[in-house]
């Protein structure tokens, strides 16, 4: 006896299959949409002006790459600089600024996050405190790196003896620790959050200190152009991160 499939069984398993084929389409256009997003959103950043000299060795500092970023060695031997770059700017663009640190006896550590972002990489100062040997550790950042930098600090402020604030602020509690604090900051930036700065001020240890570069903005921490909100400087990139070099040398010093 031969069973036969009732015609209305048939014409249901063909109507699933086409609901199945269309929620597969659906699924595959959104997992795309949200793939090129991301690989829009991670490649969208500020780049580096002055990619010819940023990494190039000076008379008195050579650059060597790194696992973690770029490694800026020079005369010092005791004291130690490791820098959180801000939101989706592109390392490099520190390089000018910290090679002037360098120069002056402060090694410094510029550190790749990654997508550009210290909020995905927070942590990477410990790998440098475990493979280099210096008296003393700062650690700094700009924007959002100073940001992560004070986060990374609230459980590990035992192993800092500074904490430098490039037009940041800190939104935890570090007010149980010793170490000294130093905020620069532009008054034509307009970018950061005055209001956070000044209510940071609560959770920031006694020995902390603000630096207010006049005629300077957001963007010229680094060299990476201008930055979308940002008030125009009256100053030149170069006075500005000279200014923060002198501010920088009198803190850790």
């Amino acid at each position: 006896m031969t069973y036969r499939v009732p015609l209305s069984y048939n014409r249901f398993e063909v109507m699933m299959m086409k609901k199945l084929k269309k929620i597969l389409i659906a699924l595959i256009i959104i997992v795309v949409l949200v793939a090129g997003g991301c690989i829009y959103y991670i490649n969208d950043y500020y780049h580096a002006t002055d990619r010819e000299n940023a990494l190039k060795d000076t008379d008195k500092v050579k650059v060597e790459k790194i696992d973690d970023g770029y490694f800026f060695d020079g005369p010092g031997t005791d004291k130690a600089l490791i820098f959180y770059p801000g939101a989706k700017v592109e390392d490099i663009a520190y390089a000018n600024l910290l090679k002037d640190i360098a120069e002056n006896g402060v090694d410094c550590f510029l550190i790749h996050m990654p997508a550009n972002l210290a909020i995905l990489g927070k942590n990477r100062a410990d790998d440098i405190m475990e493979e280099y040997s210096y008296d003393k550790y700062y650690l700094m950042g700009h924007s959002m790196g100073g940001a992560m930098a004070a986060s990374y600090a609230e459980d590990n402020g035992d192993k800092m003896d500074g904490l430098i604030f490039l037009a940041a602020y800190s939104a935890v509690d570090l007010s149980k620790y010793e170490f000294g604090v130093l905020s620069i900051y532009g008054d034509q930036d307009g970018v950061l959050n005055m209001e956070k700065v000044e209510s940071g001020r609560k959770y920031m240890p006694d020995n902390y200190m603000e630096q207010v570069i006049h005629g300077g903005n957001h963007a010229q921490f680094g060299d990476y152009g201008n930055q979308k909100g940002d008030k125009d400087a009256t100053i030149s990139p170069k006075e500005q991160q000279e200014r923060t070099v002198e501010y920088i040398l009198n803190f850790v010093k």
